[in-house]
């Protein structure tokens, strides 16, 4: 699932660097998967639709996008797009509510986003489930077997869900999700980052014994205390039998800037695990094919695609940021 930028969202003034950025990623999934793409404006939504499907077709693979005029404030699919959980009836969506991280940006058009979609069909006849709770997909990690993998910082800021501490979060992921174990990470740093320290720029399950996970290795680097705390907190996590995880550490990427000297939160932890392929965020810079090397050793049996995604920090997110996976049987064009 991809929310296309249009003229109305914060990329209006890098549309043409940003929209090549969405095209790669749309292609590239359009390899292994379907692709379900929205965008507020009706005509743009259809050319799109146009084009992959036509790209689409001449990689053997007819039909295979559907495109939906939907409103959006913004893009990142990740964190107002549908969760979807395995229930004794089948699949089920959770709509979560989306209040922008804490209220930072405009959301109303993000938060209805979901039922949009559902109202014009894009999800058949899979029921879509309203969420009294604020919740991003990139707060969450999942290693598909009941372990939930979070940071304290995000799902405990008090412009979320003030009535909710910890002990209420994980009765809710046991109840919504199955989720039987959280790890809660108390550190973990990205400058620039809007989302209070979502997991998906720090920690990531590459399998349910195995997490990669950002690291600094400069001790003048802001980064460097909380990144150390974070990597500590990991070391001492544990799987269900008392085992410690696999740690793949991955590069630190060379500081980049916007205009006014702000850094932006370029993180290899931002991947993308499709079907048969994993997509790396690269950002010119001369960790990139270290990066790449490491998740080829990682993910041995997946295709490592990576997309530059330099214009997507610009707006403080990344190639993970901006997609959202839907199980097959939910999505049909």
């Amino acid at each position: 699932m991809l929310t296309w930028p249009h003229p109305g969202t914060d990329w209006a003034e890098i549309l043409d660097e940003v929209e090549p950025v969405f095209t790669a990623i749309a292609k590239a999934v359009l390899r292994f998967e379907h692709l379900l793409i929205s965008c507020e404006h009706v005509v743009r939504v259809q050319e799109l639709g146009q084009t992959l499907n036509r790209f689409a077709q001449d990689q053997g693979f007819p039909g295979r996008v559907i495109a939906v005029p939907a409103p959006a404030n913004d893009t990142w699919a990740r964190d107002h797009g549908p969760l979807t959980v395995q229930t004794e009836d089948g699949l089920a969506l959770l709509d979560f509510r989306f209040n922008a991280w804490g209220g930072k940006f405009p959301w109303e058009k993000d938060d209805a986003l979901n039922r949009h979609l559902a109202n014009a069909g894009a999800f058949g006849a899979t029921p879509l489930l309203k969420m009294d709770f604020v919740l991003e997909g990139g707060s969450i990690e999942s290693d598909g077997e009941g372990t939930i993998l979070t940071t304290s910082e995000c799902l405990l800021t008090p412009s979320r869900n003030p009535s909710q501490d910890r002990t209420a979060i994980e009765r809710l992921f046991a109840e919504v999700l199955g989720a039987d174990r959280v790890l809660w990470l108390n550190h973990g740093y990205l400058a620039g980052d809007d989302t209070d320290s979502h997991i998906d720029t720090l920690a990531r399950f590459c399998a349910p014994d195995h997490i990669c996970y950002v690291a600094c290795p400069d001790v003048s680097d802001e980064h460097y205390s909380a990144l150390a705390a974070m990597e500590e907190e990991l070391q001492e996590f544990h799987q269900r039998d008392g085992s410690p995880y696999r740690l793949t550490a991955l590069p630190w990427p060379d500081p980049i800037h916007d205009e006014d000297g702000h850094r932006l939160p370029a993180t290899y932890a931002n991947f993308l695990i499709i079907n048969g392929a994993v997509l790396v965020p690269t950002y010119g810079v001369r960790q990139d094919n270290e990066a790449i090397a490491i998740l080829e050793e990682v993910f041995p049996d997946r295709e490592i695609i990576p997309i530059d995604c330099r214009a997507l920090i610009f707006q403080h997110g990344s190639l993970h940021c901006v997609t959202m996976q839907i199980p097959a049987g939910v999505v049909s064009p």
